[in-house]
């Protein structure tokens, strides 16, 4: 069951980080290098396509991926690294092998920390013909 939910934390801006002259939000420089971060990691089809797949199938281990992005165990591993090191995946360890699952709580705070720096309590990016919402799982 999906449901809004109210941004619990307050953002403090930095001395450096002055808000914009027309009144507008400023989002944090901290908050933007940590998306973009994300986001850079996301413009790689191979990382996106294991990103999918974990989202889709749950854990899995290197070798599965390897498989499914048609990519060395070398090549899937340091995407893999890559992405633990800004918080997209996480893993546990079976016996010999590492099985990586999506972790989603770094993306979320990020989000939320996003929305509460612009003031969009709404949680809504529109663009001209679509809309992008974010909207949490109850923790519940």
């Amino acid at each position: 069951m999906s449901s809004t939910i109210a941004v619990k934390r307050k953002t403090r801006r930095h001395e450096d980080e002055p808000a914009a002259s027309d009144g507008s939000p400023v989002v944090s420089k901290h908050t933007l290098a940590e998306l973009t971060k994300v986001f850079k990691m996301l413009s790689d089809q191979h990382r996106l396509k294991m990103l999918l797949a974990l989202a889709q199938n749950g854990p899995m281990n290197v070798g599965d991926l390897r498989v499914l992005v048609g990519q060395t165990q070398p090549a899937v591993s340091h995407h893999l690294t890559l992405m633990r090191i800004v918080g997209l995946v996480g893993y546990d360890r079976r016996g010999k092998n590492n099985y990586y699952y999506l972790a989603s709580d770094h993306l979320r705070d990020l989000f939320e920390q996003f929305f509460a720096e612009v003031g969009n309590t709404q949680q809504v990016l529109t663009f001209d013909d679509f809309k992008l919402t974010y909207t949490p799982e109850d923790a519940s």
